[in-house]
């Protein structure tokens, strides 16, 4: 192994590194031909820092992130498909994790036959494959994949941008919103996260997939997230539209709702771990302004096992739509709740509506949603919450998602038919 220093010149404006407080050239290790497959001039390549120019990294060599990699304001990371990621677990606030801050874009343009894939350096995945040799209850051995944008985002105290968690509030590289609610990230596109979520702090780890005020002129179509510590996807405000999402063995929730996320989700499955949390956690707006999320087509299986592992929880002023969903899996006495006599009463307002749940594997279908109340609070749905359940909620075996086009991901691979 050598290791070789480039300047931009020679690189031919293929990589661009320094931190903003490290002036030092980007490193450059250079392992031949441990690529995999029969290309024996397979180059491993090493990025750190702040990336400055555009970039592209092709398929033909093996990318590992040391620490925090971002992608800076007017630059763009174009990824060709094909290209495996894979990251150095680093440390708490140093931790490798990949970041499109505001003002960047994301061109990651996987296809089903030939997938991005961005995964741990303890992955012995090689060059031209899609399965890697860890399973889905490895988790935390990096960090993840940070998209922010200036989208307006619901922030207490009415602040129009702020500081995403996972990231040290000194780098204002993790700033995100604004006010363009039609802002441009990029594209990400046939994209497989695999075993992030390293602790950054007690209660402070990193999603899967984090999108902070991203806009509607982004697309997020065909993303699979497997073993993550914390959410597999988390919007944190923005308008973004995304579908066609995989969420496998979360350790905390598949897909989380935050500060008034505006955008529509459509089919989508979470496949619930042996430790995780809720299939959907959904917030409200913590500031002034409101926006409603779309949830349609959506797959909710649960785990026989996970002590956690609810169907959904809205809570904190939840406002949207959860459309043609269907739950299987779940062990008896979980719930899709109302959290407390907030978000009941938007449900009262019409502010949260739900409607064509089929559940598999309880009777009757619609005892799975529960009014719940916080402290020195009484209920206030009446008929009650379950009771009106009925009106939506019917008994089946079939629904939701659109499984079919979830067939180019490892847990298509690797659940033993759940996903066919």
């Amino acid at each position: 192994m050598k290791k070789l220093i480039f300047s931009l010149a020679l690189l031919g404006g293929i990589l661009a590194g320094c931190s903003s407080d490290d002036d030092q050239p980007i490193v450059i290790t250079e392992v031949p031909g441990t690529g995999g497959g029969d290309d024996t001039d397979s180059v491993d390549t090493t990025l750190s820092g702040n990336i400055t120019e555009d970039i592209t990294l092709t398929n033909d060599a093996i990318w590992q992130l040391d620490g925090r990699v971002i992608v800076t304001a007017g630059n763009t990371l174009t990824i060709e498909p094909g290209t495996i990621i894979k990251a150095f677990a680093g440390q708490e606030a140093n931790a490798s994790v990949l970041i499109i801050a505001r003002d960047a874009k994301i061109e990651a343009n996987g296809t089903a036959a030939a997938p991005i894939i961005m995964t741990s350096s303890a992955d012995g995945i090689q060059l031209g494959q899609t399965e890697g040799t860890l399973d889905e209850n490895t988790r935390g051995l990096w960090g993840g994949l940070i998209v922010l944008g200036n989208a307006p985002i619901s922030e207490d105290g009415d602040v129009e941008a702020s500081q995403i968690e996972g990231i040290p509030a000194s780098d204002t590289n993790g700033l995100y919103g604004g006010t363009d609610a039609a802002d441009d990230s990029g594209t990400i596109t046939y994209v497989s996260i695999r075993h992030g979520g390293t602790l950054i702090g007690e209660g402070n780890e990193i999603n899967g997939l984090t999108l902070g005020g991203v806009g509607t002129g982004t697309t997020i179509d065909h993303v699979e997230v497997v073993g993550n510590v914390d959410d597999g996807i988390e919007f944190f405000g923005g308008t973004v539209n995304a579908s066609n999402l995989l969420v496998w063995a979360q350790g905390d929730d598949g897909l989380d709702i935050d500060q008034a996320y505006s955008g529509t989700v459509t089919n989508a499955v979470v496949i619930a771990g042996d430790i995780s949390d809720h299939a959907l956690e959904i917030d409200g707006p913590e500031g002034s302004l409101n926006g409603a999320f779309t949830l349609n087509n959506i797959t909710l299986i649960g785990s026989a096992t996970a002590p956690n592992g609810e169907h959904a929880d809205y809570r904190d002023g939840a406002q949207g739509a959860t459309n043609n969903v269907f739950v299987t899996g779940f062990q008896d006495g979980k719930d899709v709740e109302l959290d407390n006599n907030g978000v009941s009463q938007n449900y009262i307002d019409g502010l949260i509506s739900f409607t064509n749940w089929i559940v598999e594997g309880v009777t009757p279908a619609n005892s799975i949603f529960v009014e719940k109340t916080g402290d020195g609070e009484s209920t206030i749905i009446s008929p009650s919450f379950t009771d009106q359940a009925a009106d939506w909620t019917t008994a089946g075996t079939s629904g939701g998602a659109d499984l079919t086009v979830f067939g180019w991901t490892f847990a298509a691979a690797s659940t033993s038919g759940v996903i066919d």
